[in-house]
């Protein structure tokens, strides 16, 4: 039963951090660089609903779930040590639960917050996007990154 429940949620978690890596990449690929072609008041504005909207979507349950899949597998390897694939699962649990939700939390989180708070047709508003989309699109290749390469350690687990 125990090896059922952790190749169970091995596999959530290489689907989940999977797909996480997909909306990151997208983000980080196509959709910013069309946010950043628009005028600052369509492009702020457009990011602030994708942003309203995110949190009330499938998204939240797949970037929550995977983030305390991860921290548990984390535990899981560590009190598994010598088996195999306990070393991955602690590796990829770990790198997902800082790279990403850390990261989330202490940097795009912050950033989408500051958008949020500037009026679009504001003279600061200009500045604030400039630097929003530098440094909010920096972070999400760092999650991006991060998203694939756990996705990566958490199938090694399962090979093992």
């Amino acid at each position: 039963m125990r090896q059922v429940l952790t190749s169970g949620l091995l596999w959530f978690s290489a689907l989940g951090c999977g797909l996480m890596a997909g909306v990151y990449f997208a983000f980080s690929t196509f959709i910013m660089t069309s946010l950043g072609r628009l005028d600052q008041a369509a492009g702020i504005a457009a990011m602030n609903a994708i942003n309203a909207d995110i949190v009330r979507s499938p998204f939240m349950p797949l970037f929550l779930g995977t983030t305390v899949a991860g921290a548990a597998l984390v535990v899981i390897g560590a009190l598994r040590l010598n088996e195999p694939g306990a070393i991955s699962m602690i590796a990829g649990g770990g790198l997902y639960v800082i790279g990403m939700f850390v990261v989330t939390m202490a940097f795009n989180v912050p950033l989408n917050d500051a958008l949020a708070a500037v009026q679009a047709s504001a003279p600061e508003a200009g500045a604030v996007w400039t630097t929003y989309l530098k440094d909010w699109v920096f972070w999400n290749h760092v999650r991006t990154v991060v998203s694939a390469a756990t996705s990566a350690l958490f199938i090694v687990a399962l090979a093992a």
